[in-house]
């Protein structure tokens, strides 16, 4: 049998089905390079500052605008909830664990980019709960980012919300993960940026 005809029977990469349609592959890669960027730089700060900043003076950046100065936190943003360490590791495993799930159907660009966001930094906030002293479900996660009159984050903290942020701007824009788009008929169509 020919090269020719070894490949005529098989579909070229973007070309259309019998019915016309072009398929699509989940962005499943996408999704994991962006988690595990977002999980790595974390780690990574976090290691740091713990090993250069823990038990040293806060070190400022922009004055008292913004500092950088070691909190083991246990509960959540400002320290609410201190006493539910393990409340808020288990949410975050839940949080993780539907995000996977979701990930079987992600077709758009934009979702698996802000998907990964969260998923790296409910990670690594994760991984502080887990490991970090005193471990088993309650360990302090390190935040280090102090801006003025805010609460103390970590870069996790950062991605989680820069994720939210663009998952709130794509379900208003009616952009779901599978890469339609919800128009005012109520309709499904396919995105453009998707074909």
């Amino acid at each position: 049998m020919t090269e020719t005809q070894q490949t005529a029977g098989a579909p070229e990469a973007g070309a259309a089905d019998a019915r016309g349609t072009v398929p699509r592959k989940r962005l499943i890669p996408v999704l994991c390079a962006v988690a595990a960027l977002a999980y790595l730089l974390d780690l990574g700060s976090k290691m740091l500052v713990v090993a250069k900043l823990e038990h040293h003076e806060a070190v400022q950046v922009a004055g008292t605008l913004l500092q950088l100065r070691v909190l083991r936190n246990r509960g959540a943003a400002f320290g609410f909830g201190e006493a539910m360490t393990i409340v808020f590791t288990v949410i975050a495993a839940v949080v993780i664990t539907v995000m996977v799930r979701l990930a079987r159907k992600l077709y758009s660009v934009p979702w698996a980019l802000a998907l990964g966001l969260l998923l790296g930094g409910a990670l690594g906030n994760l991984t502080d709960r887990l490991f970090r002293t005193p471990g088993g479900f309650q360990g302090g996660v390190v935040d280090f980012i102090a801006p003025a009159h805010f609460a103390v984050l970590n870069l996790a903290d950062v991605s989680i919300c820069c994720g939210g942020s663009v998952v709130v701007l794509l379900a208003f824009r009616g952009l779901d993960p599978d890469g339609t788009v919800h128009r005012s008929t109520g309709r499904s169509v396919p995105a453009r940026s998707q074909r």
